[in-house]
């Protein structure tokens, strides 16, 4: 609860989902499976993390002007992220702690925003055209985008027999006799 009503984290929970497993998924792996790659051309698995994690801080803090960009590893705020440093190459601890620190941030917003507040607008100047931004457009945006890069990770995986990413395993329970 907020001091304005009651808070959006209860609509969002199954989004925590996915950054749970992608964590899981990652954890373990050794610098060449992360830099498993479904191309020559495509970026390798940390760079889809990385840019994963780094979209959330750049729309959240950047964006929408929250707080906790600089308890991230991405504090550049015109979105300069891992992904446009292919030579740097990250490891499994540095990809969760990304994953984890812009969580946090995603986190905070579902916590403190009220439904009366999704609809707030910001500016957002691209090639000099003024986009016009609201709290639940950014969340759309970033919930998909999480699901579409997580979805990229888990065919590379399967691709190198590893298994998918099961976002929704959270949700399971064994079955008592």
């Amino acid at each position: 609860m907020t001091d304005d009503g009651p808070n959006i984290a209860g609509f969002y929970a199954g989004w925590r989902l996915t950054n749970d497993r992608l964590i899981e998924a990652l954890t373990t792996l050794l610098a060449e499976q992360l830099a498993w790659r479904p191309g020559p051309d495509m970026w390798p698995i940390w760079a889809l993390a990385g840019h994963l994690a780094g979209a959330r801080v750049y729309w959240l803090c950047s964006i929408l002007k929250e707080p906790g960009a600089a308890s991230t590893p991405f504090t550049d705020p015109t979105g300069d992220g891992w992904e446009d440093h292919p030579s740097e190459p990250r490891r499994a601890d540095e990809v969760v702690f990304a994953l984890r620190s812009s969580w946090n941030i995603v986190d905070g917003c579902l916590r403190r925003w009220t439904t009366e507040m999704l609809l707030a607008e910001f500016e957002r100047v691209r090639n000099d055209v003024v986009q016009i931004h609201t709290r639940q457009s950014v969340l759309i945006r970033l919930i998909t985008h999480d699901a579409y890069h997580c979805g990229e990770i888990s065919q590379i995986l399967g691709t190198h027999g590893r298994p998918g990413i099961d976002v929704w395993s959270g949700l399971s329970r064994v079955r008592s006799a």
